[in-house]
C-alpha cells in the first residue's frame, strides 16, 4: 500500500506530519512524502523517508506555469499510483485533488489547514481571489475527504455549499507530543513574553509590538522575545529592516527560528499569539503541554486552543490595547498563571496528543476507502 502526502513546503511536512509519516510506515504503508524543495528535505530523507522535490510556487498566478505544475503533478500521480493521496494547505488541495480525480485515485484526503492570507482580510486582492478559490473548491472536493482543523472552518464550507456534510470531518489539528512538550517551573527572574511563530502581520506581530510599546511606557517589566522567523513567501511578512528597528527601540530580543521549542517555551512565563486566523495554532497547543499561560485572540483556531479564563485569556483581533491589559493581568499574578497552565496541560493530554490526532486520521482513511494498513 501507497500513501502520498503533499504539502507546500517539505518544513510543513517536517514539523507537522512527521508522525503520521512514521505511524503510516509502521503499519506496513509505504509513504511518499512531497514538496517544494527545501532545507527540511534532507531531513526527511534522514528519517528514513522517501521525499520527493516538486517545484510549485506558493503565490504563483501565472497561467502557464500553475498549468504546467499541473500537468507535472499528474504524471507524478500516474507513475506514483498511490492508493491514497492526503494533500495540506490551499494549492495543494485545489492542484492534488484535481489531478487525483483524472488520475484514477478514489482515496482522497484533503486538509484544511486554515483559511491562509486570502481568507484573513477583505481587500480588494483577497475578494478577487478568494472568488476564484471558491468555485475551485466546490469543483475538486467533490466526494474527498476534508478535514478540517476548527468548526467555523468547517461551518463556512458547509455554508456555501463547497462540500456535503458527509465528507466533512473534524480533526483538531496535527497534535503534540506530550512526552517531548512537557511542563517545567517558569523562569523566576524578569517576566518573559514569548510570541512563536512566522513574522507575519496576519499572527498580530504588529499588535503584539505595540503592546510591548505600551507595557513598557506603563513602566512594567517584561522582556518580549520573538521566536521566529520572516516568511518572504507570504505577501504579509515583516521586513528585515523593521525587525532591526523593533529591536534598536528596545521593545523586542529576537531568537530567531527554533527548531526544538520544546526548549523555549520553558523559557517564557507567557506565550502570546494575537493572530488574526488559524487552522488550529500549533504552537498554542506546544505552549499548553509545556505549562505555559497564553494570551491570544478571539479568533477560529486560538479560540478553539484557549478558554477564557481556563488555561489563558482570549482578547479581540487587531486590538493592541486589549492585549496590553491582558498580558499586564498576566505579568501581574503568578498564581494565575499557574492555574492557567495547569488547565492547559490538562487539555493537552486530553484532547491534542499526536496518538489520538493519528488515530482520529487514520479513521478517515478508513472512510476514505483504506480500510486496512497491513502493507498487503
Amino acid at each position: 500500500m501507497k500513501v502520498i502526502l503533499f504539502a507546500n513546503t517539505d518544513w510543513y511536512l517536517y514539523n507537522f506530519r512527521l508522525s503520521l509519516a512514521n505511524s503510516l510506515r509502521e503499519k506496513g504503508v509505504t509513504v511518499v512524502l512531497l514538496s517544494p524543495p527545501g532545507e527540511y528535505g534532507a531531513r526527511l530523507r534522514e528519517a528514513g523517508f522517501r521525499w520527493v522535490a516538486f517545484n510549485l510556487s506558493r503565490n504563483g498566478t501565472n497561467p502557464m506555469v500553475e498549468g504546467g505544475a499541473i500537468i507535472r503533478l499528474w504524471r507524478l500521480y500516474l507513475c506514483e499510483k498511490p492508493d491514497l493521496v492526503h494533500h495540506f494547505t490551499i494549492k495543494c488541495v485545489l492542484y492534488g485533488s484535481l489531478v487525483a480525480h483524472f488520475s484514477g485515485i478514489k482515496s482522497i484526503v484533503n486538509s484544511v489547514t486554515g483559511m491562509g492570507y486570502i481568507f484573513t482580510e477583505n481587500d480588494l486582492s483577497r475578494k478577487l481571489l478568494r472568488n476564484v478559490v471558491m468555485p475551485a473548491y466546490r469543483l475538486v472536493l467533490n466526494r474527498t475527504r476534508i478535514i478540517f482543523q476548527n468548526p467555523t472552518d468547517r461551518d463556512l464550507f458547509l455554508s456555501k455549499k463547497l462540500i456535503s456534510p458527509e465528507f466533512a470531518e473534524l480533526i483538531a489539528g496535527s497534535g503534540v507530543d506530550v512526552n517531548l512538550f512537557c511542563p517545567t517551573k517558569e523562569p523566576q527572574d524578569v517576566p518573559v513574553v514569548l510570541f512563536p511563530g512566522r513574522l507575519l502581520r496576519d499572527k498580530g506581530i504588529l499588535e503584539f509590538i505595540e503592546a510591548a510599546r505600551i507595557i513598557r511606557d506603563n513602566k512594567i517589566p517584561a522582556r518580549f522575545i520573538l521566536a521566529g522567523d520572516l516568511d518572504n513567501g507570504n505577501p504579509t511578512s515583516i521586513s528585515a529592516y523593521q525587525l532591526q528597528t523593533w529591536q534598536d527601540e528596545g521593545l523586542v530580543e529576537y531568537w530567531g527560528w527554533k527548531d526544538q521549542m520544546c526548549k523555549v517555551y520553558p523559557q517564557a512565563n507567557i506565550v502570546c499569539l494575537p493572530s488574526y486566523r488559524e487552522g488550529l495554532s500549533k504552537t498554542l497547543i506546544e505552549a499548553c503541554a509545556c505549562g505555559r499561560a497564553i494570551v491570544t485572540t478571539d479568533v477560529p483556531g486560538c479560540r478553539d486552543v484557549v478558554r477564557h479564563g481556563e488555561n489563558g485569556l482570549l482578547v479581540p483581533a487587531k486590538d493592541a490595547g486589549a492585549l496590553a491589559n491582558a498580558l499586564q493581568e498576566l505579568i501581574a499574578s503568578p498564581q494565575l498563571r499557574q492555574r492557567m497552565a495547569d488547565a492547559g496541560r490538562k487539555l493537552a493530554e486530553q484532547s491534542f496528543s499526536t496518538e489520538r490526532i493519528i488515530e482520529d486520521t487514520l479513521s478517515v482513511y478508513a472512510r476514505a476507502g483504506i480500510s486496512s494498513f497491513s502493507g498487503e
